[in-house]
């Protein structure tokens, strides 16, 4: 069996994380990704840090597996040269302000109305319309436009997400939306115009507690060690100071926590606790009671309760843990890319579809491409010129 993208003809003209987030996705399932970037410098993530054999670590993480063109579209040449490109390209993405994109004739409607058979997609902060529109956004503003910085954080001071949250988000929208299209256009033939922004994206993702806002009146009680609407479900100590993060879903799981746990049948039916709402409303008490319960025996015997009682629970890792995670070792999530100067160990893409290839694993140098990607596209493209 083929790559599932494979025949897939991708051109981006893309910067920072949100765009070459998707374009990479779209690589890693088999399409042809052509990075369209401006010389002298080329996509200004690459420049972020030279932590990897001097690459910058976004930029390796967000572009493996692509070819990258360097057009300057300000000069008529290789501005014909980009339209070409386009023309023969089966999606198209861009993450420039909806003015930029609009000046420069890239937004996805005024490419699908030239090519129809495009599938085309615009990520924006805010949208290409409303009064928003024209305002710079950057992953962090996002992420406190759309409420997750006022959900994240404890009582007496807000946090930013650990991680890029917003860019990642619209990302996962965009890839999500694309394959759709080009589903619809294997059935119709129809190319699609897509335009999302990172606003809408992560605003629906922090829906359920905007929603519960609404319904209360008021704010969930921000924590940066429990989960605002459901408890138990938090952070605990044990009794040699490891930290793990405990999950209990339902009341049927609350059961069996205090009676096999911490072995409190009585908790199991206390007013204060049976139902989720009650023990959000007192999980003051609800931790205290838990935390005793858990630090009163030693940690490996606490653990192995929780694995016998089904009790969702994880090691709280930093990133040096996750970069020797046992399960990701075990299950080979880890593969080697080449780099412009050297080569450096990343994840494998979490698709996981059968007989589905293996990604290319080179990240480009600036104007590293295979000349017959570009070929392709040129010739593809003067052929629709002449079916038209």
């Amino acid at each position: 069996m083929s790559a599932p993208l494979e025949g897939i003809l991708v051109v981006t003209l893309e910067n920072a994380v949100s765009a070459p987030f998707t374009t990479r996705h779209l690589a890693d399932l088999g399409a042809r990704v052509l990075k369209v970037e401006r010389p002298p410098l080329g996509d200004f993530a690459r420049h972020y840090d030279s932590r990897l054999a001097g690459e910058s670590t976004y930029f390796v993480w967000g572009n493996r597996g692509k070819d990258s063109i360097a057009l300057d579209l300000r000069d008529p040449a290789q501005r014909e040269r980009f339209d070409e490109l386009v023309a023969g390209a089966d999606v198209f993405v861009q993450n420039l302000s909806p003015g930029a994109a609009r000046r420069a004739g890239v937004l996805a409607e005024q490419l699908v109305a030239r090519h129809p058979h495009l599938v085309a997609c615009d990520i924006s902060g805010y949208g290409i319309d409303g009064p928003r529109a024209d305002d710079k956004a950057y992953d962090l503003v996002v992420q406190a436009e759309a409420g997750a910085v006022a959900l994240t954080g404890d009582p007496d001071r807000m946090s930013k997400v650990g991680f890029s949250v917003a860019d990642i988000c619209a990302g996962m929208y965009a890839l999500s939306a694309i394959l759709a299209a080009l589903h619809r256009r294997s059935r119709t033939g129809e190319g699609a115009a897509i335009s999302l922004s990172m606003l809408e994206c992560l605003a629906e993702w922090t829906a359920p507690q905007t929603y519960a806002s609404v319904a209360d009146g008021a704010p969930p009680t921000r924590s940066a060690r429990r989960h605002s609407l459901i408890a138990p479900y938090g952070l605990f100590e044990l009794a040699d100071g490891a930290v793990i993060m405990l999950a209990v879903q339902s009341n049927a799981e609350w059961v069996v926590l205090a009676t096999d746990v911490m072995e409190r049948p009585g908790l199991a039916t206390d007013p204060r606790f049976a139902e989720n709402a009650d023990r959000v409303v007192n999980v003051e008490e609800l931790e205290a009671e838990l935390s005793a319960a858990l630090a009163a025996e030693p940690a490996p015997t606490v653990l192995e309760k929780l694995r016998r009682a089904r009790i969702a629970f994880g090691q709280v890792n930093g990133p040096l843990e996750v970069a020797d995670h046992e399960q990701l070792r075990a299950r080979g999530r880890f593969a080697d890319v080449d780099l412009p100067g050297g080569h450096t160990t990343v994840l494998r893409p979490p698709f996981n579809i059968s007989d589905g290839g293996e990604p290319r694993s080179r990240v480009p140098a600036l104007g590293e491409h295979d000349p017959a990607l570009v070929d392709e596209l040129v010739a593809r493209a003067r052929r629709r010129a002449g079916e038209a």
